[in-house]
């Protein structure tokens, strides 16, 4: 997509607080920085749809237009609208496309047009002296609604735990959106369960309007109560060359249908994640926080079966083979002791 460009705007189109998902595409052809003034002139930046199928932000951002159309916005506010093309056919990302939520600045991937446009929006954002950010998104496991940060200081615990008691500190994968933005503001993103559930819906509108309603986002510590601190300690990927599957027993991998409700559980060593077909070498690959791989150091197969070596807690296992396939089986995390050692900028 060549063609693909930014557009900014300062108003939005009436047809926007009602129009379907899949026609946002016609108001919206690309990403798109809608700035609308508020009260308070330093902005809270939200991002959605950066994968065209998570819908929760668009809902959340409807209802969000629908009840300020007519009066004030307590604080300033720009909504980025992501990948409208994705959103249109329900997938994450299209053919050709690059992931919108893998090229802000930080990436490796900086010589695509989406990677031009996300250091645009930054540039801008910047420029706007943002108030603070949040990306909102779903996943298509069985997951608790809990918010990430990239950085260990109080003022992202602060913004973090107004979401809810549940965190996740994680710096790989590189070139996502609240990294970015975390270099010159408190920055979350928003892990809102499955897509187009009013749960999820409800719990990030609301979240949105205590955000705007902040006066400032406090430096104090919170109680070591009113947090459940993760660190992600891997990111878990099936080679391109190895099949896989929950149903074909012909896959070179097949996984255990249960994956899916073990998220945000401690799962014990020894867990057997799938069965690995006779004569095949098929392996997972684990990468850390400095994409070392060290999948040999956390899954061992025995008697065909691949198990985990020491105990985990996995998040965003997922039966949907295709975001696998893009993105990753899982996560495997452990716990992180609050306060957190604070992390030198």
């Amino acid at each position: 997509m060549s063609n693909l460009k930014l557009s900014q705007i300062d108003s939005f189109p009436q047809k926007l607080l009602d129009i379907n998902i899949e026609r946002l595409y016609t108001l919206f052809p690309g990403p798109t920085l809608l700035h609308l003034q508020g009260k308070r002139s330093e902005p809270v930046f939200i991002s959605i749809l950066l994968h065209g199928n998570e819908s929760t932000g668009f809902h959340v951002i409807q209802k969000l237009l629908m009840k300020y159309q007519h009066l004030e916005l307590p604080r300033s506010v720009t909504i980025l609208f992501g990948n409208t093309q994705a959103a249109r056919y329900g997938k994450r990302i299209l053919a050709g496309q690059s992931d919108y939520n893998r090229v802000w600045p930080g990436t490796a991937e900086t010589n695509t047009v989406e990677a031009t446009i996300m250091q645009e929006v930054v540039s801008e954002m910047r420029r706007r002296n943002v108030f603070a950010s949040v990306d909102i998104h779903n996943n298509s496991g069985l997951n608790p609604h809990y918010a990430c940060i990239n950085k260990l200081e109080n003022s992202f615990f602060q913004l973090a735990t107004l979401f809810g008691p549940i965190v996740v500190y994680f710096l790989t994968p590189k070139g996502v959106q609240s990294m970015a933005f975390s270099k010159f503001c408190p920055a979350v993103t928003l892990e809102c369960g499955k897509p187009g559930l009013l749960g999820g819906i409800d719990h990030a509108l609301d979240y949105i309007e205590k955000v705007i309603r902040m006066k400032f986002i406090s430096n104090e510590p919170i109680s070591p109560q009113d947090i459940k601190l993760f660190h992600t300690v891997a990111r878990v990927q099936v080679p391109e060359d190895v099949t896989f599957s929950f149903t074909n027993q012909n896959a070179n991998i097949l996984f255990k249908k249960e994956l899916y409700t073990m998220n945000f559980s401690e799962i014990p060593a020894d867990t057997c994640f799938g069965i690995v077909r006779s004569n095949n070498k098929a392996r997972l690959f684990a990468y850390n926080d400095n994409d070392e791989e060290l999948g040999e150091q956390l899954f061992y197969i025995n008697n065909q079966k691949i198990k985990l070596i020491k105990s985990m807690m996995p998040a965003m296992l997922t039966l949907d083979e295709a975001v696998i396939r893009q993105d990753c089986l899982c996560y495997l995390m452990e716990r992180l002791p609050y306060p957190a050692v604070p992390q030198v900028s």
